[in-house]
């Protein structure tokens, strides 16, 4: 693509999870694209672990529409990484520790709910760590989970779209748009539609700020742990995830409230000290990381455009479950800019301005 063009059918902002997934559907329907992203150091996309877990919480609760999401987002990751040859998606059973009777026993209950049995082992298998972890009262193994390598896929698809020169690496400045009658300006490029997939900095976009954002700050650990060669997900107080080449994420903390978005002391020791309180095997810490998930109070994602200025539209808030809601999402998202097939309710913005009339 010649930069010389300044003619786009999208100005997408944010070159994120979000930004990435709805970029890759657009492009491979034609639609000419230019993102606008200031890497910043703090976005969910840098440090996030990529778990995809079909069951989920206290109550162990099927993750929302699972039956939808699960296999569309790996069909998608499988075609992503035939067209780029970079592995990004690991399947991964997670072996999860039961703390109480009142666990075991609402697990138990949850088993003779219809549709639970495809997503559990008969019977859990600790694998490489029997011996090397502290247990709880019970434990059980989920299937058709896995891992999902966001900060690879995004960085990926970066430099092959900064090799296409779609791609600033510069600022939104949002007072910068010009509105015409048919089109869009910002700068010298002129756009058919601009797609804010800002992360939490939405929170500072003019346009769409009464979304009901709410941020989750998260901080997590890579650490190694020598010739261990963990191959399943294990979640016990904290996730221990394999990253390969004796390196695992370790985390997360969940901080509602929070003054900035840096690594703190206090969650370093309370991830350290709870990663000891788990393994029986010593293991040396490489990095220390934070960053703040993009959410909102009804945990859906927000999909559709400004009531107002129709050629600016939002696909943000996919929050702690971006690798699975991700796909999904952003191939409604492109079907609806480019056919302009509804949005669903449960994600239009739309839900949450009738709610404000």
């Amino acid at each position: 693509m010649e930069r010389e063009k300044k003619d786009f059918d999208y100005l997408i902002v944010g070159q994120g999870l979000a930004g990435t997934l709805l970029g890759y559907f657009l492009i491979k329907s034609g639609k000419r694209i230019l993102y606008m992203d200031n890497s910043h150091h703090s976005a969910a996309s840098k440090i996030a672990a990529g778990i995809m877990n079909p069951i989920t919480g206290r109550k162990f609760v099927k993750t929302w529409r699972v039956g939808d999401l699960f296999p569309f987002a790996r069909e998608l990751y499988a075609e992503m990484e035939k067209e780029t040859g970079v592995r990004f998606f690991y399947d991964m059973n997670i072996i999860r520790e039961l703390f109480n009777f009142r666990e075991d026993n609402e697990w138990l209950l949850r088993t003779d709910f219809p549709g639970y049995d495809e997503y559990y082992e008969g019977k859990p298998d600790l694998g490489n760590y029997k011996g090397k972890v502290k247990r709880g009262f019970s434990t059980i193994e989920l299937k058709q989970s896995g891992r999902m390598n966001i900060p690879l896929l995004v960085g990926t698809f970066s430099e092959k779209w900064k090799k296409e020169k779609r791609i600033l690496t510069e600022k939104f400045i949002h007072k910068n748009i010009f509105f015409d009658k048919r089109n869009i300006r910002y700068g010298e490029y002129k756009f058919k539609k601009i797609i804010f997939c800002e992360g939490y900095q939405a929170k500072n976009n003019p346009f769409f700020q009464d979304l009901n954002y709410e941020e989750s700050k998260g901080e997590r650990l890579i650490v190694r742990i020598p010739n261990m060669d963990f191959r399943k997900i294990f979640k016990h107080k904290l996730y221990i995830v394999p990253l390969g080449n004796d390196e695992y994420w370790i985390g997360a903390t969940n901080d509602w409230y929070h003054e900035d978005d840096l690594p703190t002391e206090e969650k370093y020791k309370i991830l350290k000290n709870g990663l000891e309180n788990i393994l029986n095997v010593p293991f040396e810490i490489l990095h220390h990381g934070a960053a703040i998930r993009p959410t909102n109070r009804d945990r859906k994602p927000l999909l559709g455009l400004h009531p107002e200025h129709h050629q600016l539209a939002i696909f943000n808030g996919l929050g702690s479950k971006g690798a699975s809601l991700g796909p999904y999402w952003a191939n409604q998202m492109a079907d609806f800019l480019i056919n302009e097939k509804p949005l669903e309710k449960e994600v239009n913005i739309r839900r949450i301005y009738d709610k404000k009339k």
